[in-house]
């Protein structure tokens, strides 16, 4: 079993980082979804693939708690977020690149 070790990223109704401090682990499906022919859900016989996410406070947790136990993994490093640092007042600047117009 292959699995992912990565800090999730906040979702888009978050503005703090919550949640995205923490290392998640997380197994590849083994084989695909399906859709159920009673209920029309996408199904899978891989319960490990889409129930068992384990939390970890750091990466080198995860990835001691994979190497103990046999997993095999693949380690994604978080992106940087980029940062745009403005101020209310640039929007009146006179070095605005576009002329400040209503």
């Amino acid at each position: 079993m292959l699995a992912r070790i990565f800090r999730p990223s906040k979702t888009a109704m978050q503005s703090g980082q919550v949640k995205s401090k923490e290392w998640v682990l997380e197994f590849e499906p083994s084989d695909a979804r399906r859709p159920d022919p009673l209920m029309g859900w996408t199904v899978t016989g891989d319960t490990a693939s889409s129930q068992v996410q384990l939390h970890f406070e750091t990466r080198d947790e995860a990835v001691r708690y994979a190497d103990e136990h046999g997993i095999a993994f693949q380690l994604i490093d978080p992106k940087p977020a980029k940062r745009i640092i403005k101020a209310y007042a640039d929007n009146f600047s006179f070095n605005r690149k576009i002329p400040w117009t209503h």
